[in-house]
């Protein structure tokens, strides 16, 4: 049995080594293309009670919404609110609330850039909100602020409106 296995190992050994006659090589282009992209959410703006009567027969009520963009790093962007749904019955402002009657009643109101309210925002123009270019692809938050005009006088109920909230890239 020792001679046979002697005889497996040396032809093993004897094997020549594997050898390449040479080599080439070259370089594999690997390419991608990153657009432009953005998305956009809102978070609703809740005015509450409005009290034709006492409150706001002289004080207008105020109130807070949230528009939340997240864009590719470096995106230039506007953000633009339109006028909404009932618009052409908004008296003294751009936009209005419905309270959805047959026979409906408005309740007038604006939107704002900023805390003054003093910069109303829209969806062209000098009404675009303009942020500075995104930083990352986190998302941004920019608040809405909202004004119910004082000295209205709409019937009791609920009043809504929907206003399109939009990201230009």
């Amino acid at each position: 049995m020792r001679i046979a296995a002697r005889w497996v190992v040396v032809p093993l050994l004897a094997a020549p080594a594997l050898s390449w006659a040479g080599s080439a090589s070259t370089s594999l282009s690997v390419t991608a293309t990153v657009s432009n992209n953005c998305t956009i959410s809102t978070a609703a703006l809740a005015f509450g009670a409005y009290d034709p009567i006492v409150t706001h027969a002289s004080t207008a009520l105020d109130g807070t919404g949230t528009v939340t963009i997240a864009c590719t790093k470096g995106a230039t962007t506007t953000i633009g609110l339109d006028t909404g749904t009932h618009a052409g019955n908004a008296v003294g402002t751009t936009r209005a609330m419905s309270d959805g009657a047959g026979s409906p009643s408005y309740l007038s109101y604006e939107l704002y850039q900023n805390s003054s309210r003093t910069t109303v925002w829209s969806n062209s123009g000098g009404g675009l909100y303009t942020p500075a270019a995104a930083p990352s692809k986190a998302a941004r938050s920019y608040t809405v602020y909202g004004r119910v005009p004082s000295g209205q006088d709409p019937p009791a109920g609920s009043f809504t409106d929907s206003v399109t909230a939009t990201v230009n890239f």
